[in-house]
């Protein structure tokens, strides 16, 4: 049985979009190129590339035309996340770099009166910025973290590395980007952004927190709940 046109169009571009023909960030032809090249109506693409927007592959923008969407980096709720190794697994180039280093005393939060390093610097995918980190690590509980290269090894990678964890705690707010965060990540002040706040312990002993604003088109969290599940 032959395909409706309409689902012949969804699938050449799914297709192109899956093998990498197309890649994040690439422009499709217009509805107008679209309706030329397979001889059809403007309702039978708007079919089409509505449905390859629910799948979530496309982006169409209001006035700019089509896009293939970036990949979202899938994380569980409840699990504390390697950033490297998820944008990796997406086909995407990780980076990090560290902007600010720093010792103080911390006055407030689980951390509150213990010597702390505070790190702040910036995850990319593919020389986008995806999220800015703010980060405290207890120097009482983690004092080796004085003289890791963290230029070389972002913060949470290292830790999860070095400092198993047997608590944790997380809060997930959608905010504006602040001004410093937009320039960061290469949006304007007030886009929407995601917020996740951590905090982990080891036994007793508090070992980090950390603050990351992801752009609102880049983190996506993915949690199952059902009977079994652990």
């Amino acid at each position: 049985m032959t395909r409706p046109l309409g689902d012949r169009i969804r699938v050449q571009f799914e297709r192109q979009i899956l093998s990498g023909d197309l890649p994040p960030g690439a422009r499709l032809p217009t509805e107008q190129e679209i309706m030329a090249r397979f001889g059809c109506s403007r309702m039978t693409v708007s079919k089409a590339l509505s449905a390859l927007a629910t799948a979530g592959l496309i982006e169409r923008r209001k006035r700019a035309g089509t896009f293939v969407a970036r990949p979202r980096v899938h994380s569980m709720v409840l699990e504390v996340p390697d950033l490297a190794p998820l944008i990796a697994a997406r086909g995407q180039t990780y980076a990090f770099r560290l902007d600010r280093s720093e010792e103080l005393a911390v006055r407030e939060g689980h951390l509150a009166g213990r010597p702390a390093r505070h790190l702040v610097g910036v995850h990319f995918a593919d020389r986008q910025g995806i999220a800015v980190e703010d980060r405290l690590v207890s120097l009482a509980a983690v004092p080796d973290i004085a003289r890791a290269d963290l230029a070389r090894e972002a913060p949470g990678t290292w830790l999860l590395r070095h400092v198993p964890w047997t608590e944790a705690d997380t809060r997930i707010t959608a905010v504006g980007a602040a001004p410093q965060e937009a320039s960061l990540l290469g949006l304007s002040p007030g886009d929407p952004c995601l917020c996740v706040e951590r905090r982990t312990w080891r036994g007793r002993d508090p070992i980090t927190f950390v603050r990351q604003v992801f752009r609102g088109d880049s983190y996506e969290l993915v949690a199952h709940f059902g009977p079994g599940a652990s």
